[in-house]
């Protein structure tokens, strides 16, 4: 007899700004695992989040993503009630294995991953430390620059500092002496370019980091530098060896804009992907190596999609950020970069399924030493 098929729960939309993103990302997910053989070894259901924090069964989780578009509070029976997590839709108990699409704060940052890890439920992507240190731009920067891995210069800013008492010269001042313009300004704790924006200068500077400063109290702000965008993809294929981490070919971002805005990011026409990126070997392998490191300087593990900075005249390749649950959008590099490198969608969301994390706990839980 075949084996049961894996009870599988994709859960997607949360309370973040980047709430619409991850719908078309679950979208592409569902697509994978209904594919090919996935559509035997998997059971899939899947469950939304609303942008008030709130649970909704598979019946209204199908509907959002036959849509493709956030559930309006009309459509939500109950949505005034208080929102935040209240407990469990119909069929969540059942799940063997979670896969979250949530972007950005309340789903990439460690917070549901530690409801996963206390359910004692396998999950896909970073345990709760890789999440939340790769969520967290201020704490990311602190752990590649232990790990001695190349970065653009840069700053960190609470965003009380723009209230200090005399006004915020001392604090604009500051930055420009360190970073000069043009410069970017970006809270900590958000994706997808959400509240990023370039400064060229002191006025631009301050609207940058009032904006930023809506968002999130903990900013950064870095040196703008005049370099390709590259892109690396990383998964831990199981049974792979030592830590099962690996690297995709390289991708490049190429945008019509005077940066790679959310705009730009997610509007048809407005930017291409050159995969694999155009560059010699010997930055390859440099960039797939410091991809690894990334992973590893902040416990990154499953999936993540490195990005970085390269000046072709100085041959500088710089360290921009990671991100530990990167989009599946059908303009998402992730599932590009691997289909170019041999692993397309069915396959990429199998093996991710297959390494899912938590088993260590779960066995705990049930008093097998693992």
């Amino acid at each position: 007899m075949a084996p049961s098929p894996t009870r599988v729960g994709l859960v997607f939309g949360g309370a973040s700004g980047e709430h619409a993103v991850s719908i078309l990302s679950a979208r592409t997910v569902l697509r994978g695992l209904r594919s090919g053989g996935n559509a035997e070894r998997y059971r899939v259901s899947s469950f939304y989040i609303d942008r008030g924090g709130r649970w909704w069964p598979d019946a209204v989780a199908t509907a959002v993503l036959e849509r493709g578009v956030p559930a309006e509070p009309g459509d939500l029976p109950g949505a005034a009630e208080p929102g935040g997590f209240r407990g469990f839709p119909e069929g969540a108990l059942e799940i063997e294995v979670w896969f979250p699409v949530l972007h950005g704060p309340n789903g990439e940052d460690g917070t549901i991953q530690g409801l996963f890890t206390l359910m004692g439920v396998p999950y896909v992507g970073s345990g709760v430390l890789g999440s939340a240190l790769g969520m967290d731009k201020q704490a990311m920067k602190a752990a590649f620059a232990a790990a001695g891995l190349p970065q653009v210069p840069y700053a960190c800013v609470a965003a009380h500092e723009l209230g200090a008492a005399g006004g915020p010269e001392d604090l604009l001042e500051r930055l420009e002496s360190s970073l000069g313009y043009p410069c970017f300004v970006k809270p900590a704790n958000m994706g997808s370019s959400v509240g990023i924006s370039k400064a060229s200068d002191r006025a631009g500077l301050l609207r940058g980091l009032e904006l930023a400063a809506d968002l999130d109290r903990r900013l950064v702000v870095e040196q703008g530098v005049r370099a390709r965008e590259l892109e690396c993809a990383v998964l831990r294929r199981p049974g792979g060896p030592g830590d099962g981490l690996s690297a995709s070919v390289l991708g490049e971002i190429r945008f019509d804009a005077d940066w790679y805005d959310y705009e730009t990011k997610y509007s048809e026409g407005h930017s291409h992907t050159v995969i694999p990126a155009p560059v010699d070997e010997t930055v390859s392998e440099r960039a797939r190596a410091m991809a690894l490191a990334a992973c590893r300087a902040v416990d990154a593990g499953g999936l993540a999609r490195v990005d970085f900075f390269y000046d072709e005249a100085t041959g500088n390749l710089w360290l921009n950020e990671i991100n530990t649950l990167p989009g599946f959008t059908s303009q998402s590099m992730y599932p590009m970069l691997w289909e170019a490198s041999g692993c397309p969608l069915p396959d990429l969301v199998h093996q991710l399924v297959q390494g899912a994390g938590g088993s260590e706990l779960r066995m705990n839980v049930e008093g097998t030493a693992p």
